[in-house]
């Protein structure tokens, strides 16, 4: 090869990875996986939750172990959260789910706690212990209002 050949050859090779590399950047960032489907899918019904938005965290000793993947309404009017776990995840039957915040008005998230049961979830299980998001605004409400709003004596 001659020198202009091969320095194009080179700049081409330079580009293909500076493209790679923007395409993954923008993956993460994005919170996609180019993973795919496969991960373990559970269930969890709440009462309330607050701002929860699809590709919340989902955590487990504050680290990540996936993301909310879509929010519905089941049968009984609840929110019915679907979350993508990480497959390798072993979740004990009785582990609860709560929705929280991070820090006084951050972004809402889904933090797991484990049980002690033997019997582990299974993909398409349920999760049936969950406490509700704290909605700020009612916590107000019922301070200034003294809790008793509606009561007559």
């Amino acid at each position: 090869m001659t020198r202009a050949p091969l320095r194009d050859l080179l700049v081409g090779l330079f580009v293909l990875a500076g493209l790679g590399a923007i395409a993954y950047l923008s993956l993460s960032v994005g919170g996609l996986s180019a993973r795919g489907p496969g991960g373990l899918m559970v269930f969890a019904d709440f009462d309330e939750i607050g701002g929860l938005k699809p590709r919340a965290q989902v955590v487990i000793s504050g680290v990540k172990v996936g993301q909310v993947a879509s929010i519905a309404l089941d049968d009984n009017y609840r929110a019915r959260v679907k979350m993508d776990l990480d497959a390798r995840l072993k979740l004990p039957i009785d582990t609860s789910a709560s929705i929280v915040t991070s820090g006084l008005l951050g972004d809402r998230y889904v933090s797991l706690q484990l049980g002690g049961e033997p019997e582990t979830l299974k993909p398409g299980d349920r999760i049936a212990m969950t406490e509700s998001a704290v909605v700020l605004e009612r916590l107000i409400g019922k301070l200034v209002y003294g809790g008793d709003r509606g009561k007559t004596e």
